[in-house]
């Protein structure tokens, strides 16, 4: 049943979630505006008028901080809240600004888009193959959803939005954001990203989205100013205060987002930015718990989390799967040889490290990292699925320097037995957009400030390098692109083009892979759990997973030099790699991957 099909009161159910905070359309001529301020004792509702002077209405103190007002407004309505005589600030609950962060807020008709694919209920978790994108290098909402058909072609099965709420300026990766619930202006508007979600529906493509709700970005976020009680002075992050998670008031905030992000644009799931910042397992907990208690029955949302302690415990069955920077960081160490900065805590025994992460999930699992601080817990007991692994990601390609892909870091032989590697075993595969047909575009770190904080940024990003020996000397750090110039947003954007065989070949590789990866893999991966992996030599290993049927998988890679003794592998070969004619050895660049049925 289509939306046309529906009458309105079944619309605004299911299309609109009622949030604790911001301006809720009551009918075409009226709106409700809630804020909490507790550090104020008044605060005034500014209606503008193009060509006039704002209409100031008083809010009535509900008690507790709770400011709230019904007012003769509807859809597209423009509005502030007046907190001084000298400072009127935006909604930090609004779904669309008039403009950037700095501007007037915009009231949205959540149940104006019609919905064409109602009968979406999303994927299951084990068919999720993942591909991160940013919407803004895509030429927004309207751009990306062009790309949809083929992604899903291809067989990626999800796409992962980097954060899409407003941040300052036009360019931003989008961890920049001051206001969670409205959607950034240059993308597009509400409508545009439903548009994309529905489309992708359509295709049979699961959206997710990454969410900051660890910290907010340095232009425009008024709290501070009204809401004082949101942070706490005691708990220093890199952001500044940390927010206070032990508030029931913040805790509505975020979780209502959270909801809305799910319920009101029907998002398949979200991946949680950084959850160590927040630090609070409990609000973790009471998000997931919310979340679970409120999405329809039999509908499948999946949440995702990055977080750096490697706390198996809320992948036990809070949380859906974690970000592995384990996997990626021993990976990245074996293809490269790099040992700088956080690699360095990778750099001692990889391949023994590249098998603790296929045979157990996590490489630190309470053992002390390069400053002697423990990291992690054991999970070897959780499944496989648990992890999302990656060999880029816009983290690991962008806060480089200069933004270089892994393919114009590695030898090409052995970065394709890697991709095999990553495709053809069981954790979730995620790519960066581009990786799937091989792009060399660099993936800069961008920004669009004001002037001053401009400048603080380039500098502070430039003498983020100096401890690396490439970057000692201050000429060369000067070299180090300039976040806040265009060319660094222009430079960043990946394109296919038609014809280029280097594109056609990666692109022709993953799809053989994925094609395969749906065909074997994705339906005996439920119920899939880890037996072992050893170490065959230098950057080779053998690992071994026994599947949701009771068949077993193998797979045995070599990423070094030089040749390896094969391992004994039973049942049929699924796929190989670089090996040519060998049969009893596995050659450097070579990768073999083989299934033994169940009873046999």
């Amino acid at each position: 049943m289509s939306t046309h099909d529906m009458d309105d009161t079944a619309c605004i159910d299911r299309f609109q979630f009622m949030t604790a905070y911001g301006a809720t359309l009551i009918d075409a001529g009226r709106t409700r505006f809630d804020l909490w301020a507790p550090s104020l004792e008044a605060v005034d509702l500014e209606l503008e008028d193009a060509g006039s002077e704002p209409q100031r209405l008083a809010m009535t103190d509900e008690g507790e901080g709770h400011f709230s007002i019904e007012a003769r407004c509807g859809r597209d309505a423009a509005y502030r809240f007046r907190i001084r005589d000298d400072l009127a600030v935006p909604d930090p609950a609004a779904r669309a600004q008039h403009g950037d962060v700095q501007g007037a807020s915009r009231v949205v008709d959540p149940r104006a888009f019609r919905w064409r694919h109602t009968e979406w209920m999303g994927r299951p978790w084990h068919e999720a193959v993942i591909l991160e994108v940013h919407v803004g290098t895509l030429g927004g909402f309207a751009g990306a959803a062009e790309r949809l058909p083929q992604w899903a072609e291809q067989g990626i099965t999800a796409i992962e939005l980097m954060p899409i709420n407003e941040f300052p300026g036009a360019r931003n990766w989008g961890y920049d954001g001051v206001l969670p619930y409205a959607v950034e202006a240059s993308y597009g508007s509400p409508e545009d990203l439903k548009a994309l979600i529905d489309t992708a529906h359509g295709l049979g493509l699961m959206v997710l989205l990454d969410v900051v709700y660890n910290h907010f970005g340095p232009d425009g976020n008024y709290l501070p100013e009204y809401a004082g009680a949101f942070f706490r002075s005691d708990v220093a992050t890199p952001w500044g205060d940390a927010i206070d998670f032990r508030h029931p008031r913040v805790q509505r905030f975020f979780i209502d987002n959270a909801l809305m992000w799910l319920m009101e644009y029907r998002f398949d799931g979200l991946r949680l930015d950084a959850v160590h910042a927040i630090d609070d397992d409990e609000f973790l907990g009471q998000l997931s718990d919310e979340i679970g208690n409120t999405v329809e029955l039999g509908r499948y949302v999946h949440l995702v989390l990055e977080d750096e302690r490697n706390s198996a415990a809320l992948l036990e069955s809070a949380f859906t799967a974690q970000w592995n920077d384990d996997f990626h960081n021993v990976m990245h160490v074996l293809l490269t040889d790099e040992y700088h900065g956080y690699y360095s805590d990778y750099s001692e025994q990889p391949t023994e490290g590249l098998a603790r992460v296929l045979g157990e999930g996590f490489l630190y699992q309470g053992q002390p990292n390069g400053r002697g601080e423990p990291r992690g817990a054991p999970s070897v007991y959780l499944p496989p699925t648990r992890f999302v692994n990656f060999l880029q990601n816009h983290d690991q390609i962008g806060n480089r320097a200069f933004g270089e892909r892994l393919i114009e870091l590695a030898d090409r032989a052995r970065l394709e037995a890697a991709t095999v590697l990553l495709l053809l075993s069981p954790p979730i595969p995620l790519l960066f957009m581009g990786e799937q047909w091989g792009e060399t575009r660099p993936f800069l770190f961008f920004t669009d400030h004001r002037p001053e904080l401009a400048e603080a940024v380039r500098e502070g990003r430039r003498s983020e390098f100096a401890a690396f020996p490439a970057f000692a000397d201050s000429e060369v750090r000067a070299t180090i692109p300039d976040p806040n110039a265009e060319a660094s947003f222009s430079t960043s954007v990946s394109e296919w083009r038609d014809g280029d065989e280097h594109q056609q070949h990666w692109f022709d590789l993953y799809t053989r892979l994925l094609e395969l990866r749906h065909a074997e893999i994705v339906p005996r991966l439920e119920g899939a759990e880890t037996l072992d992996a050893e170490v065959l030599g230098d950057k080779a290993v053998h690992a071994r997973w026994k599947m949701g049927d009771d068949s077993v998988l193998s797979l045995a890679v070599n990423l070094g030099d030089t040749s390896v003794m094969q391992p004994v592998l039973r049942g049929h070969q699924l796929f190989e790699w670089g090996t040519g004619e060998q049969v009893t050895e596995l050659p450097g660049g070579a990768i073999r991957v083989w299934l033994l049925e169940a009873g046999v």
